[in-house]
């Protein structure tokens, strides 16, 4: 499974000890908010810039309209720039109908796209259909909304073969990490909180503490 950082704060993209490597970073307009930047072209091209910097692989980049003009003018520039950097791009876009004009414009700039916040199987099957390149459901939101989670991750995963691979995001608790991992599903985003928090654990200490008791006692 390929991991993903899913913050734009740059601070928070190098890794704690015991990380496995990261494939690359998402971000959206609210994770940019949250991180103190607006929501414009130049703050987009310092993030793929930054990714070059820290050598991460890949850098994923929600527009902030469906307009399709707006997004090949983005695209005019934010293209030239991933490429300097060496960083692979994919554009990020809402499931909905409503940005379909803005998906076949990115699509017809032969860039990578990612539907996000894809909630039921039949946005499942129309983002198929589009040949997108990943869906990314937020397994937590559904998971509160009471959806049958699991479910839709099994279809997700059913597909990925002739069909866009699983990015799953709003990822609450190692458990369902393994359990993305148990199913097969191509990628998912972490916080760093979690990255931090899960790196390392209790029982894992729990354990280590006890070796090196039994060992003293040992030695008498």
């Amino acid at each position: 499974m390929k991991l993903f950082i899913d913050s734009a704060d740059v601070k928070s993209w190098t890794l704690p000890r015991g990380c496995p490597p990261v494939q690359g970073v998402t971000t959206n307009p609210s994770l940019i908010h949250q991180a103190g930047l607006p929501v414009t072209l130049a703050t987009y091209l310092s993030l793929l810039q930054a990714a070059g910097e820290h050598a991460l692989p890949e850098l994923m980049l929600q527009l902030p309209s469906p307009d399709p003009l707006q997004a090949r003018q983005w695209l005019d520039e934010l293209q030239p720039a991933a490429a300097a950097a060496k960083v692979g791009l994919t554009i990020k876009l809402p499931c909905h109908p409503d940005w379909l004009p803005c998906i076949t414009a990115v699509q017809m700039a032969e860039q990578a796209v990612l539907l996000t916040g894809l909630s039921n199987p039949l946005q499942l099957l129309w983002a198929q259909s589009l040949k997108v390149a990943y869906v990314a459901p937020y397994v937590g939101r559904l998971a509160t909304a009471g959806r049958d989670v699991w479910a839709l991750m099994d279809a997700c995963v059913a597909v990925q073969a002739d069909g866009p691979a699983l990015l799953a995001a709003s990822i609450k608790s190692p458990d369902t990490l393994a359990r993305l991992i148990g199913c097969g599903a191509a990628a998912a985003t972490l916080p760093p909180a979690s990255l931090r928090a899960w790196a390392q654990d209790d029982l894992t200490q729990a354990a280590i503490e006890q070796f090196e008791r039994d060992t003293a006692a040992s030695l008498g």
